[in-house]
């Protein structure tokens, strides 16, 4: 996909600098400029910084015998980029398990995903990467791991440990087990042998996890922790540097991850009528007790500008704070500084969002056109095709 021609999008109200301004803004190159350039009318809307989803949903992938390749996936990949960059996303992680159980998340699965992401790199709508979600109890992948996420250049890992509750379903009603087994993509008597193994490897975790986390440190990876049980749990990921507490089960665990200054990822979907699960903290308690940092899709990835509008309605926050929740503070935690805030020199990404009923009508990626629809369709259409050397993608991304 090439680069929009230089351009200036005028008459919208812009959020800049903290604050919603009456007035214009110039792409050009991929980059957020300065200076005359011929101009687009948007008057009637709002453009924001693009949307930063640090956990986006996972592929759905199919139980049929058919190879996973990086061929076979890339049509599911295409699928998530369209869908992402039509909620204002422009950058986002699909999670990926790295599991000691066999189906979806084992480990050959992720890197057949890693390479999949990879062999679309220049070609996607978005700047589309992999959160990969590391079981704890898999102690001898670590290299394995380790290699994984150099090659690939992975930037963001996130600690899980899923093995109790395995271990109680395994328990449990084998009926309810089976039907566990196959959402895995699993057989139940391997899922079966593979929690077993998981189960005796315990005693290994702690040293496992401090060699993944000083590797990590010395690869640049941002990495933290899934659905902390509790204050006890938080504070032992942090020791480690796993800062980032990722959709934590508790009000405890979210209190020792601001206690630590350790940045909170909170699921958006429970901020807009997503009920919550029994026994888990609620979103919207997280939210007003100051305790939520980052809001992230979970996989309903129309959850996070509807998140930040309804913030703003309830006089939560002012959106500028809101979106910021979305755009600026996930940039920070990722060391982005090239995005998250329509500042220039940094990529232009942005949202053009309908002021009179907040539809997203058009996502700019990398100064590139990822999704429009509705009359900003049109306008950019009259405009780029008044002009000569308009690249066709421009003109097939507008129609969708």
């Amino acid at each position: 996909m090439s680069h929009l021609p230089p351009l200036r999008l005028t008459g919208a109200t812009i959020l800049r600098e903290g604050e919603m301004r009456q007035r214009s803004i110039a792409i050009a190159h991929g980059k957020i400029t300065r200076g005359p350039l011929p101009a687009v009318d948007l008057s009637g809307y709002l453009i924001l910084p693009g949307i930063i989803d640090l956990h986006g949903a996972a592929l759905r992938y199919d139980n049929t015998d058919r190879p996973r390749t990086p061929e076979t996936l890339a049509p599911m990949l295409a699928g998530a980029e369209r869908d992402a960059a039509a909620a204002g996303i422009t950058t986002a992680w699909i999670a990926q398990g790295w599991s000691w159980a066999d189906g979806h998340d084992a480990p050959e699965r992720a890197e057949c995903l890693l390479a999949a992401v990879g062999a679309r790199h220049g070609a996607a709508r978005i700047d589309l990467r992999v959160l990969l979600m590391v079981q704890t109890h898999l102690v001898d992948s670590g290299e394995r791991l380790i290699n994984a996420i150099r090659h690939w250049k992975v930037d963001q890992v996130s600690f899980a440990n899923d093995l109790e509750r395995a271990q109680e379903l395994a328990a449990g009603d084998p009926v309810d087990f089976a039907a566990w087994a196959a959402q895995q993509g699993c057989l139940p008597e391997n899922l079966r042998s593979a929690i077993a193994r998981a189960a005796a490897g315990s005693a290994r975790v702690p040293r496992h996890l401090c060699r993944l986390a000083e590797a990590f440190d010395q690869l640049g990876v941002s990495y933290g922790s899934h659905g902390d049980t509790g204050g006890d749990t938080r504070e032992t990921y942090s020791m480690i540097g796993a800062r980032i507490a990722r959709f934590p089960a508790s009000h405890s665990a979210a209190a020792a991850a601001k206690a630590m200054n350790d940045p909170v990822v909170v699921d958006a979907r429970g901020l807009i009528g997503t009920p919550a699960t029994p026994g888990k903290a609620v979103p919207m308690d997280l939210l007003r007790t100051g305790l939520c940092d980052v809001l992230a899709s979970g996989g309903q990835y129309s959850a996070l500008a509807a998140a930040a509008f309804a913030l703003s309605d309830q006089g939560l926050r002012t959106l500028p704070e809101a979106w910021a929740m979305i755009s600026a503070r996930p940039a920070e935690i990722m060391r982005l500084p090239d995005r998250g805030a329509l500042d220039c020199g940094k990529r232009a990404d942005l949202v053009i969002v309908n002021e009179a009923n907040r539809r997203i009508e058009g996502t700019i990626s990398g100064g590139r056109l990822a999704f429009l629809r509705g009359e900003v369709a049109a306008r950019f259409v009259i405009a780029l095709s008044a002009r000569p050397g308009v690249a066709p993608h421009s003109r097939s991304v507008a129609a969708e």
